[in-house]
C-alpha cells in the first residue's frame, strides 16, 4: 500500500508514516458522507450549535496537543501554533452564535402574497487545503459548512496528515455524527476523480494558482460551484506621515509571522522616499533581533520553513533578483529548511522578488514619491488579496481606498482574517468569499419561493 511519510523540518527526522486511502476506500467514504447528509440536513440550528460549541471547547482544552503536531509537521513556532488553534475555536463559536441569523429566510416584497429566499445546504463538499495554517484553513471552511447543514470531506496537504486526522478527531470528540467530517489521506492525483463524483456538490480550495486553476477547471467541467482562495503579493505601504515605530512593529509581524509562509503576509514593503533611510535602518535592527531556533521553544519567533524544497525555491528567487542588482541588507542564507529573515533593497518591478509570491521570510523594499505612485506599485501585481496602508491622516487616505485592486484594504494594521468579515481576493488571488455571512452563503442553495393563491 502507498504511504506518505512526514518529516520534521527542524530536526529533519521522520515523524510518522501514513497509509494512503485507495480509490475504493475513498468511494466508501463518499457514500457514507452522502448517507450522513440525508439525516444531518434535517437537524436544527440548535443541535448544530451545541456540537460546534463542543468543538470549540475541545480545541481550547487540548490546544497544546494539537499545536504540538502543527509545530512538528511544518516547523511553525509553538506559540503561533497555539494561537492558530485558539482562532479555530473562535470561528466555531462565531458560527455557532450567528449561523441561524445568517441563513434565516429573506422576505422580499413582490406581487406575490409571500415571496422569500431560503438558504438550504448543498450536500457533500470537498475541501482541498494547504499546509501553512493546517487547522485554520480547514476550520474557517468547516465551521460554516457544517452549521449550514452540509457535510465535508477534506483532502489536506501530504505533509500535514497528522493534523488532518486531528481535525477529524476534534469533530468526533465534539459529538458530531460519524461521517459529518471525513479526512481523506490521498495525494493530489485522486482529486480530479473525486470532483467528478456526483456525490460532491461543490469544492473549495486554498492553495497556489496552478492548483486552484486545476480544481476550478475540473469543477467547471462538471458544473460545480468553487471558491478559490489562492496566493497573494500584499503590499505594505508606509506613507510619509506614518507612526514609524508602530508601523515597524506591524510590518515585522505581517511579513515574518509563520516564517513568512502566509498568503496574506505583507510581501512588498513600499516606503515614502523621505523616510526610507530611517525606516530601513530601524527595520533591519528590529528583524535582526527576532529569535530564531527550535520551533518547540516558546520564545522562538522564526522557525524553519515547512520543507527544504520550499526554502530552496525561495533562495532561487532571491538569487535571481540579486543578479539583477538587488542588495541584501540582512540575512539571505539558508541551511536545510531554515531561511534567515532577510531584507533586500535596490529592488525593481522587474525582479522576481517584486513580481512573484515569496512564500518565506524575505522582504523587498521599494521607495515611492507620492500616494499615486504607491497605488501604482501596489496594483502592479497579478494578485489582489489585500494591502496595508500606514498613515496618521485617515481622512486623506479614504478617497484612495477604491483605487486599490484588492479584496481587502487595512489601514494601520496588517491584513488578517476575522470570522466577522468576508475574506477573499480578486485577480489571481481567486474568487468567492470565506467567513462572515458571505462565507456561509457560498455553499447553500439560494432558493426563491413565490406563493400566491390565484
Amino acid at each position: 500500500m502507498p504511504t506518505v511519510t512526514s518529516i520534521n523540518p527542524y530536526t529533519q527526522k521522520e515523524i510518522e508514516s501514513f497509509t494512503t486511502h485507495t480509490k475504493k476506500e475513498v468511494k466508501v467514504f463518499l457514500d457514507k458522507a452522502e448517507k450522513r447528509f440525508a439525516s444531518w440536513k434535517t437537524t436544527s440550528f440548535t443541535e448544530r450549535k451545541e456540537l460546534l460549541n463542543n468543538a470549540a471547547k475541545e480545541l481550547k482544552e487540548n490546544k497544546e496537543t494539537y499545536a504540538k503536531k502543527i509545530t512538528e509537521e511544518i516547523g511553525k513556532p509553538i506559540s503561533q501554533s497555539i494561537a492558530e488553534i485558539e482562532k479555530c475555536a473562535w470561528v466555531c463559536e462565531y458560527y455557532a452564535a450567528n449561523a441561524a441569523s445568517h441563513l434565516e429566510d429573506e422576505i422580499i416584497e413582490t406581487d406575490a402574497e409571500t415571496s422569500y429566499v431560503s438558504y438550504e445546504p448543498l450536500g457533500v463538499l470537498l475541501a482541498v487545503m494547504p499546509w501553512n495554517y493546517p487547522f485554520w484553513q480547514v476550520f474557517r471552511f468547516a465551521a460554516p459548512a457544517l452549521m449550514a447543514g452540509n457535510v465535508a470531506v477534506l483532502k489536506h496537504a501530504s505533509n500535514v496528515f497528522g493534523s488532518a486526522l486531528n481535525i477529524q478527531k476534534v469533530f468526533e470528540k465534539a459529538g458530531f455524527p460519524k461521517n459529518c467530517f471525513t479526512t481523506l489521506l490521498i495525494k493530489s492525483d485522486i482529486v480530479a476523480s473525486i470532483i467528478e463524483n456526483p456525490i460532491i456538490k461543490a469544492v473549495t480550495i486554498t492553495g497556489s494558482g496552478p492548483a486552484g486553476s486545476a480544481v476550478a477547471s475540473k469543477a467547471g467541467e462538471n458544473i460545480k460551484k468553487t471558491v478559490l482562495e489562492l496566493g497573494g503579493n500584499n503590499a505594505l505601504i508606509a506613507l510619509k506621515d506614518c507612526d514609524i515605530d508602530a508601523t515597524l512593529d506591524t510590518v515585522v509581524q505581517a511579513r515574518f509571522q509563520n516564517t513568512g509562509q502566509s498568503c496574506i503576509a505583507g510581501k512588498r514593503l513600499l516606503v515614502h522616499k523621505d523616510i526610507e533611510n530611517e525606516f530601513t535602518q530601524k527595520l533591519v535592527k528590529k528583524v535582526r533581533e527576532l529569535k530564531s531556533g527550535n520551533p518547540s521553544n516558546a520564545e522562538t519567533y522564526i522557525g524553519t520553513m515547512a520543507r527544504t524544497d520550499l526554502a530552496v525555491e525561495l533562495e532561487e528567487i532571491l538569487q535571481k533578483s540579486i543578479k539583477m542588482g538587488a542588495n541584501v541588507l540582512l540575512g539571505g542564507n539558508r541551511q536545510n529548511a531554515y531561511f534567515e529573515p532577510t531584507i533586500v533593497n535596490n529592488v525593481t518591478t522587474k525582479m522576481s522578488l517584486f513580481k512573484e509570491e515569496t512564500f518565506g521570510p524575505v522582504l523587498p523594499i521599494l521607495p515611492f514619491k507620492d500616494i499615486e505612485e504607491a497605488i501604482e506599485l501596489s496594483n502592479n501585481s497579478n494578485f489582489g488579496l489585500g494591502v496595508s496602508i500606514f498613515t496618521k491622516d485617515i481622512k486623506s487616505i479614504q478617497p484612495y481606498i477604491s483605487q486599490f485592486e484588492e479584496g481587502a484594504v487595512f489601514i494601520n494594521t496588517l491584513v488578517k482574517s476575522d470570522p466577522r468579515l468576508p475574506f477573499g481576493g480578486v485577480k489571481q488571488s481567486g474568487y468567492g468569499r470565506e467567513l462572515s455571512s458571505h462565507g456561509i452563503q457560498e455553499f447553500v442553495n439560494r432558493k426563491t419561493v413565490y406563493i400566491t393563491t390565484s
